[in-house]
């Protein structure tokens, strides 16, 4: 089981802010598939993964980026400074 968060923006098009999933992906960008696949609103939020940052297990990391021993995925858009 692995946790997925959601904030922002995401979360908004989701309308949810977490979620729990058996998956058999091995990386992230067979999970954002995955996600995709469950119905419009994930299919939205997922639509442009370039617009998106992800975080495994709270560490910044690339969509290619293994997911097999996660406990937790976040998905954010990129954040700014100021």
């Amino acid at each position: 089981m692995i946790d997925i968060l959601y904030f922002a923006w995401v979360r908004e098009r989701i309308g949810e802010a977490k979620d729990q999933l058996e998956t058999e992906a091995k990386t992230v960008s067979e999970l954002v598939q995955e996600l995709s696949s469950k119905d419009a609103r994930y299919a939205a939020a997922f639509a442009d993964p370039s617009a998106l940052r992800v975080a495994v297990d709270q560490k910044l990391v690339d969509f290619d980026a293994s997911i097999i021993e996660a406990k937790e995925v976040a998905f954010f858009p990129p954040m700014t400074g100021g």
